[in-house]
């Protein structure tokens, strides 16, 4: 007896037709995760490339010069300037509210920033996880979790050597000394992309330092130093702070021009939490217990910590904007902010020099990228790691 060849005609039909469809769709996903655009550097230098300057006559030196400048104001240098002005205001608020806190025998700087890197991790973990899969998560953490630890361990050393260095050096060699970020930064961001400088940048961070001389001037003029407990150590703590400040910010920019935002600042606040932490009660368990804990020690400290969460949620972005070499000279602005605070909350008086020294730092600013793009710094490609993106789509599959 023929058996009735209908149904299994359709059931190998069936089968055929999911099978096809789960094959398309797994070439569809590999088509989309290799058209991804990769923003390169020397792809982009030729879009945004500025227009000359035209030296054959002081008219067409004029109109070219003034093409030249027109050219600057982009949509991205714009922004780039707004996030530079907000970090730097963000410092200036970090400032102010330490300075609060001290007065009020609340002296504890490796715990003060334990809320930060915890207030971190608690928003851009959870995201992370949510994005990679709980097991996506833990992948990424056994493979790349090891230069993310560097990178926070270099962070919280920086920070608590900067803030020792205030307390054995003067003012004067801590606003020079700290300077020394800078060319640190510009130097490891050279190793990690070979970022090719223009001579017209290297002008605009000297012009930069120029206006921190005259801010640093004014503070002398003013009779704002304090003597050193002990200078040499004092300055050895600076450079040091500083040194890894230039390293981090760099190797940041390194990370979050390849990677997503949420898992490089997620990272960071994770072990930052945890070796700040440790630090923490070590060195600081005693003073604990002796510091004033009430409504307005809390208060500073909330102020404090959420203006820190600004500036290292900001600063990644302006990373991938401009590039941390910029990041590094907005922040030479903060003293005249601090003036600003310090007009109503300490009835400073304030001093000519405050003006055009920011007037000058806004220059040099500007010249950085009078010929060079901020398109150029750097080839942008950020993407979840590959063993991430292989393992949904062998889920999705």
């Amino acid at each position: 007896m023929l058996s009735d060849p209908g149904p299994s005609v359709d059931g190998r039909s069936t089968t055929r037709d999911t099978m096809s469809e789960s094959l398309d769709y797994k070439r569809d996903f590999e088509e989309q995760s290799e058209s991804v655009e990769v923003v390169d550097a020397s792809d982009l230098a030729r879009d945004s490339v500025r227009p000359p300057i035209d030296w054959s006559s002081p008219a067409a030196f004029t109109s070219s010069s003034w093409a030249r400048w027109k050219s600057i104001w982009t949509r991205r240098f714009m922004l780039s300037l707004l996030a530079g002005q907000v970090v730097s205001l963000c410092i200036t608020v970090t400032n102010v509210t330490t300075t609060e806190l001290v007065s009020r025998n609340w002296s504890l700087p490796t715990t003060q920033t334990w809320f930060l890197y915890f207030s971190l991790f608690i928003i851009y973990t959870p995201y992370t996880m949510y994005k990679y899969g709980l097991k996506g998560w833990g992948q990424m953490v056994y493979r790349d979790g090891w230069k993310y630890f560097f990178l926070a361990a270099c962070d919280v050393e920086g920070n608590f050597l900067v803030v020792k260095a205030y307390n054995y050096t003067d003012l004067l060699s801590c606003m020079l000394l700290d300077a020394w970020a800078i060319p640190v930064c510009l130097f490891f961001c050279w190793v990690y992309m070979r970022t090719k400088y223009h001579w017209t940048q290297l002008l605009g961070v000297l012009v930069c330092v120029g206006g921190l001389g005259m801010l640093v001037a004014s503070d002398m003029l003013t009779d704002k130093n304090y003597p050193a407990l002990s200078r040499g150590k004092g300055d050895a703590f600076m450079i040091v702070g500083a040194t890894l400040y230039g390293f981090t910010n760099a190797t940041e920019e390194f990370f979050v021009r390849r990677s997503p935002l949420y898992e490089v600042v997620g990272q960071l606040g994770m072990w930052g939490t945890l070796i700040n932490g440790i630090q923490a009660a070590s060195l600081e368990h005693v003073d604990m217990t002796t510091a004033s804990w009430n409504g307005a020690t809390i208060g500073f400290l909330v102020a404090y910590t959420a203006a820190m969460f600004i500036l290292y949620t900001t600063a990644p972005l302006l990373y991938r904007m401009a590039s941390s070499a910029f990041y590094n000279i907005s922040l030479l602005t903060s003293d005249f902010y601090g003036l600003i605070f310090g007009l109503f909350l300490f009835h400073f008086s304030p001093y000519w020099l405050y003006f055009p020294a920011f007037c000058i730092v806004v220059l040099g600013l500007i010249i950085y990228f009078w010929h060079a793009t901020p398109e150029e710094q750097g080839k942008l490609d950020p993407k979840a790691p590959a063993y991430i993106r292989r393992f949904h789509q062998d889920d999705q599959v």
